[in-house]
């Protein structure tokens, strides 16, 4: 009859239990794995209020719109035999609208870190011509031409570093803050003009010096819009609802075009008294570091099931193949050690950045692991062969995140690969024996 004794050392020999508590302890693992990951969002967060702190201070990111024309004017309604005056506003949107700029960034530092700001010089011109009103059903004594006034959307004024002047057929109107029509921008400026009903079409033009942070978007007001951006910034990222239909980056900076017609946005070139979201159009550039450490310290904690799996899995293997049993705190030590990788990763990439950071956590702790198994398995052979998985696990992790197009792929790939050889290993094993160790076999 088995003692108690006799009944522990088989239970603690058998490879289903042992399988079974390193199952128990990957679980137990995910929760620290968990804590990781929200650190790394917190500091995110962190990163994030510091930017939206250095933004309010300097300009936060800036959206042009216009200019459009508003031209007030009355509408004559009757209620029975009672007539009454009823004012509106009618828009008219530029017949072409061309832009060029040129973006100087700057970086600038609060703590550890970075703030990606910018000083912007914007000249706008373009046409405008007048509608047949009579389609619309106004006549020209309707109008207030006195209060017409050309409105330009900019959505930080903190970042206007000049005096905008409006040139409107070689008369200079001075522009005044705040949007008269908060129907066309949230904010901005508003230029009155008083102009000659009789013109038909006018030509206009003005110029912007305005600070930002990050990101500089367009309105695509023209008929025909016309936007030339360029910068010395090497890592431009073009978004919103346009592409730029030439763009050319290089060491150097970049330099993007983009031509828009009004066929191309949802909103018309004329309308009256209504309300459009023209922020739904937007373009334009962001100015992106090329590296974002918490983007991809993120990216790497999401394998952190996957190393610890697969590094359990090899002293699994050295201990049924080898007989060298290995206790469960140990595989609890080597899964903390793991762990401490994405911490060291997020810590020194703040510092150092992520590929350096990158390099020495991998060193520290495949070095500390290695140590550690030399100590378990008293033998150099299972020691290199565990560096050297162990190397080839975190080289092959760092080429993942370097490459963001063909990720999923080559971690496809490289995890087929990985259950192949795991399968292959298998089949030397007798699943149904038991783990034994050094002093058993030897008698």
């Amino acid at each position: 009859m088995q003692t108690l004794q006799e009944f522990t050392e088989k239970i603690s020999r058998s490879i289903s239990v042992k399988i079974a508590i390193i199952g128990f302890l990957i679980l137990l693992l995910l929760i620290p794995g968990a804590m990781i990951q929200d650190m790394i969002r917190e500091r995110q967060m962190t990163r994030d209020s510091v930017v939206q702190e250095v933004s309010d201070k300097w300009g936060r990111s800036q959206t042009i719109s216009g200019p459009i024309l508003a031209l007030p004017y009355f509408e004559i309604q009757k209620n029975g035999d009672e007539e009454y005056t009823v004012s509106k506003t009618f828009y008219v949107l530029p017949e072409t609208l061309d832009i060029s700029g040129q973006m100087n960034p700057e970086i600038r530092y609060r703590g550890i870190y970075k703030v990606i700001v910018y000083q912007s010089h914007i000249h706008l011109s373009g046409s405008i011509t007048l509608p047949e009103f009579g389609k619309y059903g106004i006549s020209s004594e309707q109008i207030y031409w006195e209060k017409a006034c050309l409105l330009t959307g900019i959505s930080d004024l903190r970042g206007i570093q000049n005096e905008i002047l409006l040139k409107l057929n070689n008369h200079t109107f001075s522009a005044e803050s705040g949007i008269e029509y908060p129907g066309i921008a949230s904010s901005g400026v508003t230029s009155k003009i008083n102009p000659d009903p009789g013109a038909g079409s006018y030509t206009f033009s003005l110029d912007l010096s305005l600070n930002g942070s990050e990101n500089l978007y367009f309105i695509p007001a023209g008929k025909t819009t016309n936007v030339t951006i360029q910068s010395p910034w090497t890592s431009p990222s073009f978004t919103g609802s346009f592409l730029p239909d030439h763009h050319e980056i290089s060491e150097s900076g970049f330099k993007a075009n983009w031509n828009i017609l009004d066929l191309n946005r949802n909103f018309p070139q004329f309308w009256d008294n209504q309300t459009f979201n023209m922020n739904d159009s937007f373009f334009g550039v962001n100015l992106l570091f090329a590296v974002d450490e918490y983007q991809k310290s993120m990216r790497s904690a999401k394998y952190a099931f996957m190393f610890i799996a697969l590094t359990f899995l090899i002293f699994l293997f050295a201990e049924i193949i080898n007989k060298k049993r290995i206790h469960s705190v140990q595989y609890l030590l080597v899964g903390f050690a793991l762990l401490l990788f994405y911490s060291l990763l997020l810590s020194l990439s703040e510092q150092v950045g992520f590929n350096l950071a990158y390099v020495i956590s991998a060193a520290a702790i495949v070095g500390l692991i290695t140590v550690y198994s030399q100590s378990m398995f008293k033998s150099y052979k299972l020691t290199t062969i565990t560096f050297s998985l162990l190397v080839t696990l975190y080289a092959f992790l760092f080429v993942i995140l370097q490459m963001e197009d063909y990720s999923l792929l080559l971690g496809s790939i490289g995890l087929f690969v990985i259950l192949g050889v795991v399968m292959y290993l298998s089949k030397r094993i007798n699943w149904y024996g038991q783990i034994n160790n050094a002093a058993n076999q030897s008698n």
